[in-house]
C-alpha cells in the first residue's frame, strides 16, 4: 500500500484525487495539507508540515503556487518523493526543484494527462516534415478561476515543438495592436478563460490551402487526477532524479 499526503486536499482537485485514490487498492491518503485546517476529512489535514508523523511514501501537489515552497521544502528535508502538479511557479521554484532532484525523486510534468503526454511526443516527431510552409499556433481554453496563462501544458506542446524543428521559434503571446502582423519565425500562443472547461489545446499547422489541427480536450478533472496517481506508483522507489510523464509513457 503506498501512503499519500495530498497537497491542495481542500481544493477541486484536492476533491477529485481523494476518489480516484480512494478507488484504488494500491493507494491511501494518510494525510492532507492546505492553508485552512479541514476537520471534515478521514485524516489529519495540516496547515503546518512540521507536525506531520504520519509515514508517507510519496506526496502529491495540486496546491496554490504560493504554497508550493512549503510543502518542496518538507519533502526535501524528509526525502519523500514528490508529485509536482502546481502550476504559475517561478523561477525559483523551478531552481528549487533542479537542486532538489539531486537529493531526492522529483516529478515535474505540465500536465498528467496520458494523451497530452502522446501528443507532445508525436509533435516533436512530426514537425520536421511540416517546418518549411505551415505557420503554428497554438490555442488553449480554461476554466475562468484559472489563474497563470498561457497554460503549462501550451507551453509543454510549444516546447515539444521546438524540439523537433530545425530553426526554433520564438514565442508570440497573443497579439494586440495595428502593426501587429505574423511574424516568420513565431510561434502563436493565446490563452482563452471561460466557465468551467476543464482543458482544450489546439495546435495549428496553417499552410497554403491547407490545414493541420490536432487537438486534445479534457472533459474532467479526473483525466488528471488518474495521471497524479499514476505518477505517484511510478514515482515510489525510484532513485533521485527529476521525472516526468513522458517517462511514464515510455515506461
Amino acid at each position: 500500500m503506498i501512503n499519500i499526503l495530498l497537497s491542495g486536499v481542500s481544493g477541486a482537485m484536492g476533491g477529485t484525487l481523494q476518489q480516484i485514490i480512494a478507488a484504488n487498492p494500491d493507494t491511501q491518503v494518510v494525510a492532507g495539507f492546505d492553508q485552512q485546517t479541514n476537520t471534515s476529512l478521514p485524516f489529519p489535514v495540516y496547515t503546518d508540515l512540521a507536525a506531520c508523523t504520519e509515514a508517507i511514501d510519496v506526496i502529491i501537489d495540486f496546491s496554490h503556487f504560493a504554497a508550493f515552497p512549503k510543502i518542496f521544502g518538507f519533502a526535501k528535508s524528509n526525502k519523500i518523493p514528490i508529485v509536482i502538479a502546481t502550476t504559475g511557479l517561478s523561477a525559483d521554484d523551478l531552481a528549487a526543484i533542479e537542486a532538489g532532484s539531486q537529493e531526492f525523486p522529483v516529478f515535474k510534468t505540465a500536465n498528467l494527462s496520458l494523451g497530452i503526454n502522446l501528443i507532445a511526443k508525436m509533435l516533436t516527431e512530426m514537425v520536421a516534415k511540416l517546418e518549411s510552409g505551415f505557420d503554428i499556433e497554438i490555442i488553449e481554453k480554461h476554466h475562468n478561476k484559472k489563474i497563470d496563462a498561457p497554460s503549462g501544458t501550451a507551453l509543454l506542446l510549444a516546447d515539444a515543438i521546438n524540439a523537433g524543428l530545425e530553426s526554433k521559434k520564438d514565442y508570440c503571446f497573443g497579439r494586440y495592436g495595428r502593426d501587429a502582423k505574423r511574424t516568420e519565425n513565431e510561434l502563436g500562443i493565446h490563452a482563452i478563460r471561460g466557465g468551467t472547461i476543464p482543458g482544450e489545446h489546439s495546435v495549428i499547422f496553417a499552410g497554403n490551402d491547407e490545414i493541420i489541427e490536432v487537438n486534445h480536450m479534457a472533459l474532467s478533472k479526473k483525466v488528471f487526477a488518474e495521471g497524479a496517481v499514476k505518477a505517484a506508483q511510478y514515482l515510489v522507489g525510484k532513485a533521485p532524479g527529476l521525472y516526468d510523464m513522458a517517462m511514464v509513457v515510455n515506461d
